[in-house]
């Protein structure tokens, strides 16, 4: 006589059989990223489990009705387990998701953060291949008619937002394959959606607010990031007043040096152009000192870009972000203001990476 399977047996089964098909793995290991690459949409907006780190990162302002400034993060990534590639169970974890959020409220000094951290699968966490939609739990992102919709629902805060793109993606690098190094290997596959039109909610402390604003995207995927001299990076995202926008980076030495630097800069008639070391300079122009980590982060910096001269001016000095539990790294993600001879002329993101330690990607 058969005996009935209990209850918890049942559900993982049904879990077990429900589970989409695994991705097919490299025959060498994660995928490379190889120049010459043409991206295909809507395909790319989807993720990409063959490579071995991918990311959608979503920055930008928002303005409340009592006429507020905040700033906001909602990042999640999708990371390969190369060692579980020989195991066909659809109980082992292919793939980890991990989703960071905060918000940026000099009200409250610091930030409102929280991060999650789960395996793929059994419907709980997934990211999506045909087009954006990744989720852990009850914190989504998903793309729809050129729609951004991000539901989080932290610990001590919620975001509801919708985010409509207004211009033509942009491509990063050459087409999208965008080096990080010297050798060709040190690369990552890049698109930024500028200039994104928010609208939505957020909630702190149980108090829900109606907001407007504007975001930016960024979605990478690569499997050899950052070159082994390299220990971090600076890195902004700025939507600026006139329409244009600029994305530039810079990857760090283990003595602080620049050892890569590119960006990409669209001027106000939508004409874009790639920008190299030689068309960039970064200068720190103020540090901050975190009393949490010890950290000296330059909060404040001028950034020779494409012929301007641009004042990056934080909202508030204390935007540092621990993901220890999740990424296991600490680091500095904030609002900034953009000025140029003084004057204010936009707003977004910067990123500070490796400065308290080595950044390892996962």
């Amino acid at each position: 006589m058969t005996r009935p399977l209990p209850d918890v047996l049942k559900v993982l089964l049904l879990c077990a059989l429900a589970a989409p098909p695994l991705p097919a793995r490299a025959a060498d290991g994660p995928a490379a990223v190889v120049p010459g690459v043409d991206l295909q949409f809507p395909r790319d907006y989807g993720s990409h489990p063959s490579f071995g780190i991918e990311w959608w990162y979503l920055t930008g302002w928002l303005t409340t009705a009592s006429h507020e400034s905040l700033g906001f993060q909602v990042t999640f990534f999708r990371s390969r387990v190369a060692t579980a590639d020989d195991n066909p169970s659809a109980f082992t974890a292919h793939q980890l998701l991990i989703g960071h959020c905060a918000i940026s409220d000099p009200a409250r000094g610091h930030l409102w953060q929280d991060q999650r951290i789960r395996r793929a699968g059994m419907g709980l966490a997934e990211a999506r291949t045909d087009d954006t939609q990744v989720w852990i739990d009850d914190w989504q992102l998903e793309r729809h008619a050129d729609i951004y919709h991000a539901r989080i629902a932290a610990e001590e805060f919620t975001l509801d937002l919708a985010m409509a793109a207004t211009q033509p993606l942009m491509r990063n690098g050459e087409h999208g394959f965008s080096q990080k190094g010297p050798a060709l290997s040190s690369a990552s596959y890049y698109y930024s959606e500028p200039q994104l039109r928010v609208t939505g909610r957020i909630g702190r402390a149980g108090k829900t607010q109606i907001v407007s604003g504007t975001a930016w995207l960024d979605h990478e995927w690569s499997s050899q990031y950052l070159d082994p001299k390299a220990v971090g990076w600076d890195w902004v995202g700025l939507n600026l007043d006139d329409g244009g926008a600029l994305m530039a980076f810079r990857i760090r030495d283990q003595e602080g040096r620049t050892y890569w630097s590119a960006g990409t800069l669209r001027a106000a008639d939508g004409q874009t152009r790639s920008l190299s070391a030689s068309d960039m300079g970064w200068h720190p122009q103020r540090r901050w000192h975190s009393p949490r980590s010890g950290v000296d982060y330059p909060v404040q910096w001028r950034l020779e870009a494409g012929g301007h001269t641009l004042d990056l001016m934080p909202l508030m000095d204390d935007q540092e972000n621990d993901t220890r539990l999740s990424t296991g790294a600490i680091y500095w993600e904030g609002a900034v203001r953009v000025q140029e001879h003084a004057r204010d002329i936009g707003r977004g993101y910067l990123e500070l990476t490796g400065y308290g330690q080595p950044l390892t990607l996962r």
